[in-house]
């Protein structure tokens, strides 16, 4: 069995269990609610659409984030399979994505009867780890403090 045939068969991942360093997230969530369509301008300057939606399992929740036209593919109540997906943080947050090499598959039929909105990861703080680019710069930032 090739590692793609491999991880569409793996577990999904309960929601209380993702961090912010998740990837590689196969899970499936119902849709609890969708917020309004927004605009922003990205890095390359160009007009997005983009819109959350809070979905979740027994275990908890956390906002999805929906780009384009994901953003029409689903509704409040479905449930839905996301395979290859990851977390982010924005604003110090979690959020689920599925990005452009995910996806995003809605279910006839859904195993999860109530989604525990009580435990929302979102709600938590995250501090967002520093990242070094070199060895000297990790020595440059010890020295001031950083």
């Amino acid at each position: 069995m090739s590692e793609k045939e491999e991880s569409k068969t793996e577990k999904p991942v309960k929601i209380e269990e993702l961090t912010p360093n998740s990837k590689s997230v196969n899970t499936t969530v119902r849709v609890v609610s969708k917020g309004e369509v927004r605009n922003v301008t990205g890095r390359d300057y160009n007009i997005r659409r983009v819109a959350d939606a809070l979905v979740g399992d027994e275990t908890g929740c956390l906002y999805l984030t929906l780009w384009e036209n994901k953003i029409d593919e689903i509704s409040e109540g479905n449930t839905i399979r996301i395979t290859n997906g990851y977390i982010n943080l924005f604003r110090g947050n979690m959020r689920l994505n599925v990005g452009k090499y995910g996806s995003l598959e809605i279910m006839e039929e859904s195993p999860i009867e109530e989604v525990k909105t009580e435990n929302n990861l979102s709600d938590k703080r995250y501090e967002r780890e520093r990242r070094f680019r070199s060895y000297g710069d990790r020595r440059r930032s010890q020295r001031r403090g950083f």
